[in-house]
């Protein structure tokens, strides 16, 4: 149950640099000194805000140069396709601009690269500003130190049919919350409708693993553990649903996109999603609007999945000082609560999920689901670990995708997937 990131700025893809840019780790050739007048002309990149959010980051901007006269700030924005291959050409070219929007798996290789400044050495004081999860987010197995601002989360709901529940005997008002429910009603679901309903649309990922409880990598962070027994586990289960049509038959090849639409024309009884998601059922979907149904990620360890976006600095930087302090001001507590009330988000600074904002209810559902999302954030996790790159996702969907279709058995699989992203895990860095 892959929650969409839609509201993220795109899907968070991993970056391969050149073997020539490896370097091995720390601050490469690159001072850790971000001491000095907070000065001169830095550039700034965003990943694909421009189209939604120009007049924010324009006052942003603005009000960052006010405050601190000599300065200049120049922002680029990169469109969602090829973000990942933009700053792999950029690291290698010496030309990755001063700040830049990045997710964990993207500054992994950064870091590694000496190219990403560490934080708990060059702005230790800004550490407490942040929730500890979040801070956390963007640190590297195999390296010591934190490499990017936190800024904005986000986590949502599943959202369910439920004239679909209905249709199919099942009660409405009780969604499953375990996994052996949830695999219950789709299996009931699907009989009920002769395979023409699914309950899932998408093959289960790293994170769904993480979910179910499976040991994604050793402590260590040198080695893949998800063909562990419960990660064997899992996947026979869906197995057992691909088989009964409970899993959609494209799940194989489907985009949030893709589940989305399926959800929308009632092929689909239940989908991951946001509160901006309610706005869509609305205007596109009035009658599964009336019918929606909101429940909460379903997991085996207490604590559901979150997405994490950060703000990093270049540590080869020759305006340091200004770098770390505009990374520091995009993502403070006060810009950070203005963000949120402009897209469906949520902040990293600590205290900020208290404000009423995110804890009180007006008896509609966009408040329903955002005061729910709030609340789990604070103690969620990022399930998806730093260095799983995009070549090891698509890994882990080839073999998945053979399981479901009956061509190796669910453990085959998840060896011969460990084994690949093993593989692909030696040569990063």
């Amino acid at each position: 149950m892959r929650i969409s990131r839609r509201v993220f700025a795109a899907a968070a893809v991993a970056v391969v640099l050149p073997l020539s840019a490896c370097g091995s780790g720390g601050e490469g050739g690159g001072s850790s000194d971000a001491s000095g007048k907070v000065e001169g002309d830095i550039t700034f990149q965003t990943w694909n805000l421009r189209a939604n959010f120009k007049p924010y980051f324009e006052g942003l901007i603005a009000e960052f140069e006010k405050k601190n006269p000599g300065t200049h700030v120049k922002w680029v924005d990169q469109p969602a396709e090829g973000y990942a291959d933009k700053i792999s050409a950029d690291a290698a070219g010496g030309t990755l601009p001063d700040v830049v929007n990045v997710s964990p798996d993207l500054v992994a290789p950064l870091a590694k690269a000496g190219l990403a400044l560490d934080l708990d050495k060059t702005a230790p004081q800004y550490r407490k500003e942040y929730l500890p999860g979040a801070w956390a987010g963007h640190r590297i197995p195999g390296l010591t130190g934190t490499y990017a601002f936190p800024w904005y989360l986000n986590t949502g709901p599943l959202f369910y049919n439920k004239s679909l529940f209905k249709e199919a005997g099942l009660d409405a008002e009780k969604p499953p919350t375990t996994y052996d429910d949830l695999f219950a009603d789709a299996l009931q679901l699907a009989k009920k409708s002769g395979g023409k309903v699914a309950t899932l649309a998408n093959v289960p990922t790293i994170e769904d693993f993480g979910r179910y409880g499976v040991p994604l990598m050793n402590k260590e962070g040198t080695a893949f553990t998800f063909n562990e027994a419960k990660g064997v586990e899992l996947l026979a289960k869906y197995k057992e649903l691909y088989d009964a049509k409970a899993l959609d038959p494209q799940a194989l090849t489907a985009t949030p996109e893709s589940s989305g639409k399926k959800f929308l024309t009632g092929a689909v009884a239940m989908n991951p999603g946001s509160a901006l998601d309610l706005g869509n059922f609305k205007k596109q979907a009035p009658s599964l609007y009336r019918n929606i149904g909101i429940t909460d990620q379903i997991t085996s360890t207490g604590h559901v999945n979150m997405y994490v976006m950060g703000v990093m600095v270049n540590s080869q930087s020759k305006r340091k000082p200004a770098a770390v302090a505009f990374a520091h001001f995009v993502t403070d507590a006060a810009h950070q609560m203005s963000f949120a009330k402009k897209v469906a988000i949520f902040p990293s600074t600590a205290g900020s999920l208290d404000d009423p904002y995110f804890t009180k209810e007006d008896g509609t559902d966009e408040t329903r689901v955002r005061v729910a999302a709030a609340k789990s954030l604070k103690t969620a996790v990022n399930y998806t670990p730093v260095l799983f790159s995009e070549q090891m996702k698509i890994a882990l969907r080839n073999q998945v995708a053979k399981a479901l279709q009956g061509k190796q058995s669910p453990k085959e699989a998840l060896d011969n997937a460990v084994k690949e992203c093993d593989r692909l895990l030696t040569q990063q860095g």
